[in-house]
């Protein structure tokens, strides 16, 4: 039998033989599509992961979204290897430009088209296989770095004792802040791979802001006199050639410049409100000139001697310096530069800032002007409460506002041993707060320590002008001039933030003088609200852009307050379609008091919307980046927002 088996040549053999090996092949086939299969998935894996954090650099460095995508394709098809990019699709997602950070995802759709599995298919008695499609997506979340504006209220309500407790609210605030800074710093210190991965600036604000007196040489300051505020209630026409031939003032294409040798080395030169600061002298020390005071012989005896005489009064030589100089506050912008980061321009006169100078208000100081003992001016009061110079004394018969305003004044030298000003009044008047400290790397000891020592330094004094300390936080965080130590606007994954804290409605003090010098109000950060913006009909700075709820002839505290609220509502809004975070605290306002209240609705409504948080009332909402602290509330309230902040920092 089994010899007959081995001769027999039919094909019963061969058939089961082939028959065999048709699995066989197809296993084969399939093994060897599947590699590829894993191989090209490998590879398209790769190359996304790679344009993700390659694209990721792009973002961040602030590539525009086009450029971003088209990056991001041109590096992944790049870097694909065996994979043929015709069967690939690439979809990206950006962060959104109002999340800081945020993901950035890249998914990629590959077709694997198989080598062998098609014939395999039709050799096992089926039909031919359809192509097949891999999904794979990779997310990178941005490293956020963050910069922080402290906007502080330093008005002097500041120095009432916070409720609950038996502290100040400045130094409940002083606390609370310095913890704030600590807890943010403790977590930059653990991100080595950034740098100035946290940043703090702080901007105490009263009645007015201040820069700093080191920035009185800065483009950004108005060096020549241009801006249209610069010589508001200033009057230069009074210095003419036939006053004073040596020393007069010239207006030569809109600018004021000195005229005459009576200058000395600053003839020609502009003149500004700085130039005031360096030109108003005071007699502050004297000596006797020697042998100066004799002894006059009035009737002589027959034999020579004197009889009667008199002792003359002796000469003095007197040493003078400045009378003296700018301390840092500048005034608010004209509108609508007031409420924006538009980077000052000589170009545009308006946008540059201009340093405050409180005029010296109606009233003689002092009434001998030649040192003989007699009062060459009789004693002229108005009870302004900024009276700190001598109005001119050689003109006939000056209203008030011609007192105020008459630049002349300013040139006489204020007599030794003369009357002082009382303290606060002077060219710095409402200037009441430290310089701003601009951005601090906290994650390094020693700026930690500065942006701390700078809180601790803050002292109450003054009105509240929330809106102006909104904005110099705004423009400390900003990459434009004045400050630019923030990261570029346009960088992804950095988040800027302005806390801004307030204790009091805004203020803007009234004052009743319409039959004086019709100033209207105090001097602060607006000027004097009875003066009229040029080329704005008869509109105070302060009511510019107002809506008609606003009275544009009502001089009243009142309608001050309902102007800056205004002032700051628009200011909020643009902060906010900047991409910065606005976060805002109520310290010991009362919802029962109607001013509190409508201070409380206009923070609330000026603060930005959590990322994170929703609203406890309403979870379809997103909770608002606004608390309504009290004295004992504060501490925790601050650590509130640290998590907040920290929550922007999180890094996937």
């Amino acid at each position: 039998m089994i010899r007959k088996f081995g001769r027999d040549r039919r094909g019963n053999y061969t058939l089961m033989t082939v028959i065999t090996m048709v699995p066989l092949m197809g296993g084969l086939a399939l093994s060897v599509d599947y590699s590829e299969l894993l191989r090209q998935k490998h590879a398209t894996l790769n190359a996304l992961d790679g344009a993700g954090l390659a694209t990721a650099h792009k973002i961040v460095s602030g590539a525009s979204d086009d450029d971003a995508k088209a990056y991001a394709k041109t590096f992944f098809e790049a870097n694909l290897g065996p994979v043929d990019p015709a069967n690939t699709l690439l979809t990206v997602t950006l962060p959104n430009n109002n999340a800081g950070g945020g993901t950035l995802k890249l998914c990629s759709a590959l077709t694997y088209h198989p080598y062998f599995l098609p014939a395999a298919a039709m050799l096992m008695g089926g039909g031919t296989t359809s192509d097949t499609t891999f999904t794979a997506c990779s997310e990178i979340r941005l490293k956020n770095t963050l910069e922080v504006a402290l906007v502080l209220d330093n008005s002097g309500s500041m120095n009432n004792l916070g409720s609950g407790t038996g502290a100040k609210r400045i130094d409940l605030l002083k606390t609370a802040a310095k913890q704030l800074v600590d807890t943010l710093a403790l977590q930059a210190q653990q991100m080595k791979q950034v740098t100035k991965p946290v940043q703090f600036s702080l901007v105490p604000f009263a009645a007015a802001v201040n820069v700093g007196p080191t920035h009185d040489q800065d483009s950004w300051m108005d060096q020549d006199g241009i801006s249209p505020i610069q010589h508001e209630d200033f009057d230069w026409t009074m210095m003419t050639p036939a006053d004073d031939p040596d020393k007069y003032a010239e207006k030569f294409s809109g600018v004021w410049y000195k005229r005459g040798t009576g200058w000395g080395d600053t003839q020609d030169q502009p003149l500004t409100r700085f130039s005031l600061y360096a030109d108003m002298t005071v007699e502050s020390g004297r000596e006797e000139v020697p042998n100066s005071k004799q002894y006059i012989c009035d009737e002589y005896r027959r034999n020579g001697t004197c009889r009667t005489g008199h002792w003359t009064t002796p000469e003095y030589i007197y040493t003078t310096s400045r009378y003296a100089s700018w301390q840092g506050c500048v005034e608010a912008r004209p509108h609508p530069y007031n409420n924006d980061d538009t980077t000052p321009n000589t170009a545009t006169p308006a946008t540059l800032f201009v340093p405050m100078f409180a005029p010296d208000e109606p009233g003689t100081l002092w009434l001998d002007f030649n040192h003989d003992g007699v009062n060459d001016v009789g004693s002229t009061l108005y009870n302004y409460g900024n009276n700190w110079w001598a109005d001119w004394p050689f003109a006939a018969d000056p209203t008030a506002s011609q007192r105020q305003s008459d630049m002349r004044k300013y040139f006489l030298v204020k007599p030794y041993g003369s009357t002082s000003a009382a303290s606060g009044d002077g060219p710095n008047a409402s200037c009441t707060t430290n310089p701003i400290t601009t951005l601090k790397d906290v994650s390094q000891l020693a700026e930690k320590e500065e942006i701390k020592n700078a809180i601790d330094a803050m002292a109450p004094n003054g009105n509240t002008n929330v809106p102006e300390g909104l904005a110099w936080g705004w423009r400390t965080v900003s990459s434009n001039e004045p400050f630019t130590e923030g990261r570029p606007n346009t960088e992804r994954g950095n988040d800027k933030v302005v806390i801004v804290l307030t204790d009091g409605a805004n203020t803007y003090s009234a004052v009743s003088d319409s039959g004086y010098a019709n100033n209207r109000s105090t001097y602060a950060a607006y000027g004097y609200t009875g003066l009229t913006y040029p080329g704005s009909g008869s509109l105070t700075r302060l009511f510019m852009n107002t809506s008609t709820d606003i009275g544009k002839i009502t001089y009243t505290g009142a309608n001050y307050t309902a102007a800056l609220d205004e002032q700051m509502q628009t200011l909020c809004a643009n902060t906010k379609n900047s991409n910065i975070l606005v976060m805002t605290v109520a310290l010991d306002l009362s919802t029962s008091d109607a001013g509190d209240k409508k201070a409380l609705d206009a923070l609330k409504a000026c603060s930005s919307d959590s990322r994170f948080r929703m609203d406890p009332t309403d979870p379809t909402k997103p909770a608002k980046l606004f608390w309504n602290a009290t004295g004992a509330t504060l501490s925790d309230n601050f650590k509130e927002i640290a998590n907040e902040l920290s929550n922007l920092r999180i890094v996937g």
